[in-house]
C-alpha cells in the first residue's frame, strides 16, 4: 500500500501502481457478469495493494439503494449491515449521490464512521471511496480500507481504475438485462445497444437463433464496442448468421491478427464448438473480423448418444437457470438457496467443465445436450 510520507508526487510509485491496475483490468476485460467482475476487482486490490478489505456496491435500477456486490479481505460476506445502503446515506451512499471521490487517513476520527471502536480495534487508518461513473451518474461505489495511510496519488490511480471498472460493469449489466428480455428486442437491436450510434446494418430477415448463438453474437458485439468498431453488419443466410466488422487502427501501432485472436478467444473457442468460424484479416490502418455461426445447434438424437454430465443435480439446475439468463439472486430465490451457494455451485461447474466463464459453460452444456 502506498505510504503517505510527503506531499511530493512519487512518479515512480505512480507508474508502478498504474501498471498493477492495468494488469488487474486485463483480468476482467470482456467479462459479462457483474458479480464476477466485482469479485475480480475486490480480490485483485487485496492481492496487488495489500488493503485490509475492499468492497463494491451497485446502484439498483430504481436508484434508491445500493446493493453490496462483492467484498474481499477481512470481510467477504454480502449480507451484513451494509448489504443495502440507501442512496445518500452513510459515506457510501453520499459518494454515489454526489459523485465525489474521497480519501481519508484518519478513519477513526471521521464523524461519519458508524463504529469508531471497530475502526480502532481493527487498526483501520485509511479509507478511499470512489463513484463508478458512466453517462454522468454513478452506477456503483468502490471502497477500500487500509491499515496504513494512503498516498494522495493513490487516489488518482484508483480513479483511473474506477473508469475501467465502471465501463465493464455497465456493459455487463446491460448484457444481463438484454438476455432477460429476448422476446421484446431483436438481436440486431440488442447489438446496436452495445455498439452505439449507427454502426450496425442488418441484411436479411432476422430468424430465431439458438440461445448459445445469440449469447456468442452479443459477446462479440461487446468486444467490438471496446475496440471502437467503425462499421459492422449482421447477415442472415439460409442456415447461418454472419457478423462482419471493420476496425480502424493506428497506422503507427496496427492491430496484429494474433492480438485480435487473443481478444476474441472467448468467442473463437465456443464458436468452433458450435460449428462456426472466425476469420481475421489485418492491414496497416484497418482490420476485418468475420464470425459465421449456424443459426441452430444440433442436439444429440437420443439420450444414449450423450456424454454423461459431470455436474451434480443441483449444479445442473443452476446451469439450466443460467442458460435462461437468470441472475444469481433470481436463481437463489427459485432454488431456495443463498446467493453465496449459487456462486459456489457456479465455480464448481467452471472447474468441472474446464472453462473460464459462465457463458462458456453454457456453450459446453448446450453442445453436449445437457440442457433441456
Amino acid at each position: 500500500m502506498p505510504n503517505l510520507t510527503s506531499h511530493d508526487l512519487d512518479v515512480s510509485r505512480l507508474l508502478f501502481d498504474l501498471k498493477r491496475c492495468g494488469e488487474l483490468v486485463s483480468r476482467f476485460t470482456g467479462w459479462l457478469e457483474p458479480d464476477a467482475i466485482a469479485t475480480c476487482v475486490t480480490n485483485g486490490l487485496i492481492e496487488q495493494f495489500g488493503c485490509a478489505f475492499t468492497r463494491i456496491w451497485l446502484v439498483e435500477p430504481d436508484r434508491r439503494t445500493l446493493r453490496l456486490l462483492a467484498s474481499a479481505g477481512l470481510y467477504t460476506r454480502l449480507d451484513g449491515d451494509f448489504a443495502r445502503v440507501p442512496m445518500g446515506a452513510f459515506k457510501v451512499g453520499k459518494i454515489a449521490q454526489h459523485c465525489i471521490p474521497f480519501l481519508s487517513n484518519c478513519l477513526p476520527d471521521e464523524d461519519w464512521v458508524k463504529d469508531r471502536e471497530w475502526a480502532i480495534a481493527k487498526e483501520i487508518q485509511g479509507f478511499a471511496g470512489l463513484p463508478l461513473m458512466t453517462d454522468g451518474q454513478a452506477i456503483g461505489v468502490l471502497a477500500l480500507f487500509s491499515h496504513r495511510p494512503m498516498a494522495p496519488e493513490f487516489l488518482e490511480v484508483l480513479q483511473i481504475l474506477s473508469l475501467s471498472v465502471a465501463g465493464a460493469l455497465a456493459s455487463a449489466v446491460n448484457h444481463q438485462a438484454l438476455l432477460q428480455t429476448p422476446d421484446t428486442a431483436h438481436l440486431s437491436e440488442q447489438m446496436a445497444a452495445f455498439l452505439g450510434g449507427h454502426k450496425l446494418s442488418l441484411l436479411g430477415t432476422e430468424q430465431p437463433l439458438a440461445l448459445p448463438v445469440t449469447q456468442l453474437l452479443l459477446q462479440m458485439a461487446h468486444h467490438l464496442a471496446k475496440l471502437s468498431c467503425q462499421y459492422c453488419r449482421l447477415v442472415y443466410d439460409t442456415d447461418t448468421v454472419v457478423l462482419e466488422a471493420m476496425l480502424a487502427t493506428d497506422p503507427t501501432q496496427p492491430l496484429q491478427a494474433d492480438t485480435l485472436t487473443e481478444i476474441f478467444q472467448d468467442v473463437l473457442v465456443p464458436g468452433q464448438a458450435l460449428g462456426g468460424e472466425l476469420h481475421i484479416q489485418t492491414w496497416v490502418d484497418v482490420a476485418q473480423v468475420r464470425l459465421q455461426l449456424p443459426q441452430q445447434v444440433d442436439q444429440p438424437s437420443s439420450r444414449s448418444s450423450k456424454i454423461a454430465s459431470p455436474l451434480s443435480e443441483r449444479e445442473q439446475e443452476v446451469m439450466q437457470l443460467l442458460a435462461q439468463g437468470h441472475r444469481d439472486r433470481d436463481i437463489a430465490e427459485q432454488l431456495y438457496i443463498s446467493e453465496r451457494t449459487v456462486k459456489f455451485h457456479a465455480k464448481n461447474m467452471l472447474d468441472k467443465l474446464g472453462v473460464r466463464t459462465r457463458i462458456q459453460a453454457v456453450f459446453e452444456a448446450t453442445k453436449q445436450g445437457w440442457l433441456n
